[in-house]
């Protein structure tokens, strides 16, 4: 769970923004998005190798574009 201490000179606003940094950094909100419904294991496997396919097509891309300059 993220928490600031507000320092004596700190306004409302910057310790604000600070704990939503925080927050992103910790990935809480996206986490709690995730968990809102129930997700099957057959969905998240499936997520997983969408996710797989994309990287691999990702790095395939990168690397043509990095030969063709060669």
């Amino acid at each position: 769970m993220p928490g600031i201490k507000v320092k004596d000179n700190e306004s409302f606003d910057e310790a604000y923004r600070r704990f939503k940094k925080q927050c992103d950094r910790n990935l809480i909100v996206t986490e709690t998005r995730a968990r809102r419904f129930f997700e099957p294991m057959t969905e998240v496997r499936k997520k997983q190798k969408i996710n797989a396919r994309k990287k691999m097509l990702k790095r395939l891309y990168m690397l043509r574009r990095y030969e063709s300059r060669l």
